[in-house]
């Protein structure tokens, strides 16, 4: 093999469309851009402008808030526990908490902690020291013998 004798697939890359090239080109005259006025210019398209009238975005009332006090927690689903015991890469013997989720690779980082949900089934027995965790989820945990602890001011099921 020579480096000139390399070619691509056929049919992989597109020859680029020359505009404005003359009415024999197919893109001649005003090159793909419609009629005149500000949209056949180059760098002066505005985006929502209705010509004056009052713009949708604006004519619709605010609505609604961002909690800045929120907490953000990893939702993770039992049926994937299950998958990291499995795997090897979470221990049954030591307790679950966030620190050992994000190290396994079950959760990406900290945030402010876990809550179990209960989609899934749980076989492996572990402890679980989370912030929070549903209802469907703490009995699934004590049914397969493990026990869950929950973490923090807000330590509601």
């Amino acid at each position: 093999m020579r480096l000139n004798g390399i070619s691509d697939n056929p049919g992989s890359s597109k020859k680029r469309m020359r505009i404005g090239r003359g009415i024999g080109s197919g893109m001649g005259k005003q090159g793909g851009r419609g009629g005149k006025g500000q949209t056949a210019r180059s760098g002066v398209r505005i985006k929502g402008f209705e010509g004056g009238q009052m713009p949708l975005h604006r004519r619709l009332p605010k609505r609604g808030f961002t909690n800045i006090f929120a907490s953000d927690f990893n939702e993770v689903n039992l049926g994937r526990l299950q998958e990291a015991f499995e795997a090897g890469k979470l221990d049954a013997g030591k307790p679950v908490t966030v620190e050992a989720l994000v190290e396994a690779g079950v959760c990406a980082r900290a945030r402010d902690g876990v809550k179990i949900l209960g989609n899934g089934e749980l076989k492996s027995k572990a402890t679980f020291e989370v912030a929070r965790a549903s209802k469907s989820a703490i009995a699934a945990i004590e049914k397969a013998g493990g026990s869950v602890k929950l973490l923090g001011a807000e330590a509601t099921a």
